[in-house]
C-alpha cells in the first residue's frame, strides 16, 4: 500500500492587505478568464514551507514587498488531476503590503477590496471565512503590536 502522504499536494494562501488612507483593503485574484474572486495561492515546491512559497508569491506574481504577520488559517480538500483525487492542505498566511515593486502578472485580474466587500466578493464560502479569520488575527495582532510596525 502507498503512503497517501506524498501524494498530498500543499498550497500557501496569502491574505495581502495595505493601509489606503486610513482603510484596510484585501487583495484578490481571479486566476482565470470566468473564475470568481479568490485568495491568491500557490502551490508549495517540494522543499519549500509553506511561509516561503506565499513570500515568493507575493514577490514574483504580485509584484510587492509583503510580511508575514500571522498565520490566518487552514484547511483541507481535493482536486482532480486526470482523474484521482489528490488530497491538497491549504495554510493561509495574514501578510502586509510593504511596498509595490512591479506590476501584477500571473493573475487573469486584481482588486484591493475593502474586508465588507472582499467578503462578499469571494466565491467560496470556505475563503470568506479564511478572510474573516484573517481580519480577527489582524484585530489581534494590532493589539499587541506597535503601530510603528506596520508603517511602511
Amino acid at each position: 500500500m502507498k503512503n497517501n502522504k506524498n501524494q498530498q499536494i500543499l498550497i500557501g494562501g496569502a491574505v495581502v492587505f495595505r493601509d489606503n488612507r486610513g482603510k484596510k483593503q484585501f487583495l484578490l485574484v481571479k486566476q482565470k478568464e470566468g473564475d470568481g474572486w479568490e485568495i491568491p495561492k500557490v502551490t508549495v515546491r517540494r522543499g519549500e514551507s509553506s511561509a516561503r512559497a506565499v513570500i515568493r508569491l507575493t514577490s514574483e506574481q504580485g509584484g510587492m514587498t509583503a510580511r508575514i504577520l500571522e498565520e490566518a488559517g487552514r484547511s483541507n480538500g481535493t482536486s482532480f488531476i486526470n482523474g484521482k483525487s489528490i488530497p491538497q492542505k491549504h495554510y493561509y498566511y495574514l501578510m502586509l503590503q510593504k511596498g509595490a515593486s512591479g506590476e501584477m502578472i500571473g493573475f487573469n485580474d486584481f482588486k484591493w477590496m475593502e474586508f465588507g466587500i472582499a467578503t462578499k466578493a469571494i466565491s467560496q464560502k470556505k475563503e470568506q471565512e479564511v478572510l474573516k479569520s484573517a481580519a480577527d488575527v489582524l484585530k489581534e495582532w494590532e493589539k499587541t503590536h506597535n503601530r510603528k510596525q506596520m508603517e511602511f
